[in-house]
C-alpha cells in the first residue's frame, strides 16, 4: 500500500509540474524530464523514491506533512493496521498516504526543492512518534522531492529490487509517467501527452 500511495503522490507532483509549464508559468527547470526513479538499497536497509515534480518549500512542507504531529501518528498506525484487514482502500478514501510510510519506516527524510526559482531546498524529517523537523539544506541542485525511508527490521524486504517490481508492476503500471527502478523503466504504459494525434 505505502508504495503505492507514494508513487501516487509522486505522479501528482508531475502532473502539477507539467500543468504548470503547460500554462506557460515559470517554473524552475522547466526542462527537466519528469519521472519517477525508485532505488531500493539492501545494505544500507533503505527504500528511496523520487520524483522531478514540483516540489515543497517550507511552507508546504509543513502544511502537507506536518499534520502527523497533530494526528498522533501511534493511534494512526493502530487505526490503520486494523482498517487494512478489512479494507484495502482505507488510505485512498482518507488521503493520507503519505503516512502509509510508517508502517514499514523507523524514519522518513523528505527533501525537496520547489519550482520556485529563487528557493532553497528544505529537509522534513520524523520517526512518525508525533514529531518532526524542518531544516534548509544546501546542495540540492535539482527541482523535486526525495523520500528515504528507513526501514524497520520487519520491513526489510522492501529494500529489494525484485519486491518492489512487483509491487509497481501490480499497483502502478498505469502511472501515466515513466517509473525507474535504477536504470530501468518499470511500467509499461505511456502518458497520453507523449503520443502522437494519430496513434
Amino acid at each position: 500500500i505505502f508504495v503505492r500511495e507514494l508513487v501516487s503522490n509522486a505522479a501528482d507532483a508531475l502532473e502539477k509540474a507539467r500543468f504548470v509549464a503547460a500554462r506557460g508559468d515559470a517554473i524552475f527547470q522547466a526542462d527537466r524530464e519528469l519521472k519517477i526513479t525508485i532505488t531500493p538499497d539492501e545494505e544500507t536497509g533503505t527504500l528511496t523514491i523520487e520524483d522531478s515534480g514540483v516540489g515543497m518549500g517550507r511552507e508546504a512542507l509543513n502544511e502537507n506533512l506536518g499534520r502527523i504531529a497533530h494526528s498522533g501518528s501511534k493511534a494512526f498506525l493502530k487505526n490503520l493496521a486494523e482498517g487494512q484487514k478489512g479494507d484495502a482502500n482505507l488510505i485512498g478514501q482518507f488521503g493520507v498516504g503519505f503516512y502509509s510510510a510508517f508502517m514499514v519506516a523507523k524514519m522518513v527524510e523528505v527533501t525537496s526543492r520547489s519550482s520556485n526559482a529563487e528557493d532553497q531546498a528544505w529537509k522534513w524529517v520524523s520517526e512518525g512518534a508525533g514529531d518532526y523537523e524542518v531544516e534548509a539544506v544546501e546542495g540540492v541542485a535539482e527541482r523535486g522531492t526525495r523520500i528515504v525511508i528507513t526501514l524497520k527490521d520487519d520491513a526489510k524486504e522492501f529494500a529489494q529490487k525484485d519486491t518492489i517490481e512487483r509491487v509497481i508492476k501490480q499497483y502502478s503500471n498505469f502511472v501515466g509517467f515513466p517509473i525507474f527502478l535504477g536504470e530501468d523503466k518499470v511500467n509499461t504504459v505511456d502518458a497520453l501527452w507523449t503520443h502522437s494525434k494519430g496513434s
